[in-house]
């Protein structure tokens, strides 16, 4: 039998909740993944806001375990835990910048935290703009202590037909960049022609 790839999935509470929910779905299709999941507080009101009241249980059905955000003695804030690496999608400018500058008072910063001690991939969805100079240094501090920045910008290129289109395209590029084994959303071919 075949191991399965432990993921964990952090949702902040930046606009875009519905890319941390692709990303979960897109996640739960594989019988080889095993979702981790923390939603922060304000996630939970962004989701509700902006996807619908059904976002927040069809997250934690979909998740192989959820994990509370206050809870940082669960399993996924230690590194001998085995997981392959983390999204957190969207990623606040808070989120960000308690991960840049290791503020742990919370599950979602501290599992983050230990992806980067553990040199795992930890991909952050960054939801900001305009940007000013200390969101860029957050932004940089993030990258130089191993983190990968993937603001979810859409793919136009692709023709994008629809807001689904752009968030599934966005939820498959930061699956990938994770680099897992048996675990690769499919590649985007959508066209708006025709």
């Amino acid at each position: 039998m075949s191991t399965r790839h432990g993921v964990i999935v952090g949702i902040s509470g930046a606009s875009g909740a519905a890319i941390g929910l692709r990303i979960v779905e897109r996640l739960a299709e594989n019988p080889r993944c095993a979702v981790h999941l923390v939603i922060s507080p304000a996630a939970e009101r962004t989701l509700t806001e902006e996807v619908g009241t059904e976002a927040l249980p069809r997250l934690r059905a979909l998740a192989f375990r959820d994990h509370a955000p206050s809870n940082i003695g669960a399993s996924i804030a230690s590194g001998s835990f085995p997981v392959n690496g983390m999204i957190v999608a969207p990623c606040s400018i808070r989120t960000l910048s308690a991960i840049a500058f290791g503020q742990l008072d919370n599950l979602l910063v501290r599992a983050a935290d230990v992806q980067l001690k553990e040199r795992r991939r930890l991909v952050l969805l960054v939801r900001e703009s305009p940007l000013h100079l200390g969101h860029l240094r957050a932004m940089a501090q993030a990258t130089e202590i191993g983190a990968i920045i993937a603001p979810p910008l859409p793919a136009f290129y692709l023709k994008p037909r629809s807001l689904d289109e752009i968030v599934d395209q966005i939820a498959c590029r930061a699956i990938n960049l994770l680099n897992l084994p048996d675990i690769v959303a499919p590649a985007q071919t959508w066209s708006g022609d025709g």
